[in-house]
């Protein structure tokens, strides 16, 4: 009769893998409450905390899909040249100066008399100064 008044033992409940993933893939979800989302599925939130340190581990060591990290493609949008940047491209070029250049990841666009003069990359000062002194002759 004493086996009868004792509590069955407990056991530990064993998650199947798609659950750990579902879950996992909700908490990584922008503005989800890990803790609420554990609630629902009556889950300790510590055990889904767990779940997702370890994902993130799995995809830092890149042994695992990493879709938080994968690459995106960006629209672009190509616009044709207008005339204003045909006559820029057929001016007669600056001649340039090794005195000084200062390197330039960025692009300079200027608006001015109807034209628009775009430089990218590298611009030394005193090319600079060259071309914007030949456009006011021009203007």
């Amino acid at each position: 009769m004493a086996d009868q008044d004792t509590p069955p033992k407990r056991r530990r409940r064993d998650h199947s893998p798609e659950l750990k993933r579902e879950l996992v893939r909700q908490c990584l979800l922008p503005g989800a409450s890990v803790s609420s989302i554990a609630m629902a599925h009556g889950i300790n939130a510590n055990l889904v905390f767990k779940w997702r340190r370890e994902h993130r581990a799995v995809e830092a060591s890149g042994s695992g899909p990493a879709q938080a990290s994968a690459p995106q493609l960006l629209p672009i949008t190509l616009a044709s040249p207008t005339p204003n940047d045909a006559a820029a491209a057929s001016a007669p070029p600056v001649p340039t100066s090794t005195t000084r250049t200062i390197p330039s990841a960025g692009s300079i666009e200027l608006d001015f008399a109807g034209a628009r003069l775009r430089l990218r990359g590298a611009v030394d000062q005193d090319s600079l100064v060259a071309l914007l002194s030949a456009l006011r002759s021009l203007a």
